[in-house]
């Protein structure tokens, strides 16, 4: 009776640790659930909940924290499954006990350490706890993909994916995709050629790589130079931050880093396809089915890689299916996801590098201060990044986005470029530039069809790198690098309450239902090489740790 009996607990905790494919898709329905990055694959970060709203948020409080063992900086976003939270960092992996945050198990990464010499950002992820059929998927600094059983936390599998003395790390989250898990890679500064990689969940085969750098005599090789007969071979093009999946479509969206040096006299000063462009390709395969290139023969480290945001917009009387995108180049993009057309692009931080974006060709109209670099001036580029590598929340009942921006000017030179393989291929003298005494970002929210804020919270001294999350509460979470945790008002922009965390936060927060009752958890960490250049600094404290806040009871 006692066999009989463990075989069937055995049973039942396997099949409780094997969400299905559906599950990912349906996980915005089931609000105890979040086993998707970004609240869904739409990566919205919103949320139905109302529980904790603007009438009672005040009486939000911390009910745990855990430490994370880490100090290299936190980015990353909670999983969680029947009752489990999943969290990842550069250094571990954790199952923690979603009422307590008492460790279940965890798991260290293991790496080569010298990798970490290569990502001078240190060993960081970006994106969430990848998990799927009773596996979490992760990537490791060294470049290796790795399952690990959700139960126990042991390594299943353990794929390597590239070799980081060439230039590449692994810091981006996969993603799981109608079965098939997909990873990216980092080292868009580095002589390295972008890609995507397609896993087999169960066993770890290699199924597909779609480059985003084409060889010679494959489509988009035309607007590589043919006198500089490697350039495609390390032009860049990372996939650094995460995708967004349409299962009615069957399209997998992914944003393409900058291109390789940033001086484009060693690109030939052509487009250099597929870099700063969105990618829509058939998880199961691979295929390119359309891109849409935000700026051919970028120059100014933009990139294209923020997150495509999946919705549904009234545009003119019709429906659309489009991504938006708060691109790092300083514009708000509304692209058709069926066929990649461009349709609005809006800015929302100054821009000084583009008048406008033609809506006909698609093509940013150029200002002088690409011509005036060309020539060997130094240039301030603005913006140096709309926003810093973070998730904007988009509630589709108000119809407006929610985002930091950034107000920070790139001070750029090109200079001479003298290649070796796996160190840094810029081409460029920079630095960056705050006026003083005005503001450094802002919480914002945007409106993407009118392209105008309707309302704006000035940052002053320093950015925000944290992502946002929208709630049906009326509020915004979102977070400092100051460390503090806040709720926004949704419909100002008034600050509500927040709770001073032990680091900074850098990191998308999430709200869930545990046996009824709403949960808020965030991760608190200083990390990352752009924050290092932020006022103070050097005064906040490192240490990972994970916070969960309920309402204090009345």
């Amino acid at each position: 009776m006692r066999k009989i009996l463990a075989a069937l607990l055995c049973c039942w905790c396997s099949h409780a640790l094997a969400q299905t494919a559906q599950e990912l898709i349906d996980n915005p329905k089931n609000s105890e659930n979040v086993t998707t990055f970004g609240v869904g694959y739409h990566l919205n970060q919103y949320s139905p909940l109302n529980q904790i709203n603007k009438s009672n948020v005040k009486r939000l409080v911390p009910i745990w924290t855990t430490s994370l063992s880490n100090d290299a900086g936190e980015m990353t976003q909670p999983s969680i499954y029947n009752g489990i939270m999943y969290v990842v960092n550069g250094n571990w992996t954790f199952a923690l006990d979603v009422a307590t945050g008492q460790p279940i198990w965890r798991t260290p990464v293991e790496y080569e350490r010298a990798a970490a010499r290569v990502g001078t950002a240190g060993a960081l992820m970006r994106g969430g706890a990848t998990i799927y059929n009773g596996r979490l998927f992760r990537q490791s600094l060294d470049c290796h993909v790795i399952a690990l059983d959700m139960k126990t936390g042991k390594q299943v599998w353990k794929q390597k994916f590239a070799d980081y003395k060439e230039g590449y790390i692994g810091v981006i989250a996969p993603l799981v995709a109608n079965g098939v898990v997909i990873t990216g890679m980092a080292g868009g500064d580095r002589t390295t050629r972008g890609f995507l990689d397609g896993w087999d969940p169960d066993t770890g085969q290699h199924l597909w790589r779609r480059y985003t750098i084409p060889a010679p005599g494959e489509p988009g090789s035309e607007t590589w130079p043919k006198d500089i007969p490697d350039a495609w071979k390390y032009g860049g093009g990372a996939t650094w931050q995460n995708g967004s999946y349409d299962p009615e479509l069957d399209l997998v969206y992914w944003g393409t880093g900058n291109a390789e040096p940033y001086n484009p006299a060693y690109r030939g000063g052509l487009d250099s396809l597929y870099t700063a462009s969105v990618l829509a390709l058939r998880p199961k395969t691979g295929e390119l089915v359309w891109h849409y290139q935000y700026m051919p023969n970028e120059s100014f480290d933009l990139d294209g890689s923020a997150e495509p945001v999946i919705a549904d917009l009234s545009i003119d009387g019709q429906v659309r299916k489009v991504l938006m995108v708060a691109n790092k180049n300083g514009f708000l993009y509304l692209i058709d996801r069926t066929n990649g057309g461009l349709i609005a692009a809006h800015p929302y931080v100054k821009v000084n590098w583009a008048s406008h974006i033609d809506l006909k060709t698609g093509r940013p109209v150029l200002t002088d201060v690409y011509d005036r670099a060309a020539r060997g001036e130094t240039v301030e580029v603005w913006p140096s990044r709309g926003t810093n590598a973070t998730l904007m929340a988009f509630n589709p009942k108000t119809g407006l986005v929610y985002l930091n921006s950034w107000e920070i000017a790139r001070i750029l030179k090109y200079v001479k470029f003298d290649f070796v393989l796996g160190q840094g291929s810029t081409g460029v003298e920079t630095s960056f530039r705050a006026p003083p005494g005005e503001p450094w970002g802002y919480h914002m929210a945007f409106d993407p069809l009118s392209g105008k804020a309707k309302w704006k919270v000035p940052l002053m001294e320093t950015a925000s790198s944290a992502g946002m999350l929208a709630t049906d509460g009326g509020l915004l979470f979102t977070g400092l690098l100051t460390g503090e945790f806040i709720a926004l008002d949704q419909e100002t922009g008034q600050t509500l309450w927040k709770f001073k965390t032990g680091s900074a936060i850098n990191s998308p927060p999430i709200t869930y239902t545990h046996q009824g009752r709403q949960f808020v958890t965030v991760l608190s960490g200083v990390g990352g090489s752009v924050n290092r250049r932020m006022k103070g600094y050097d005064l906040i404290p490192a240490g990972g740790s994970v916070t969960t806040f309920a309402l204090m009871p009345e």
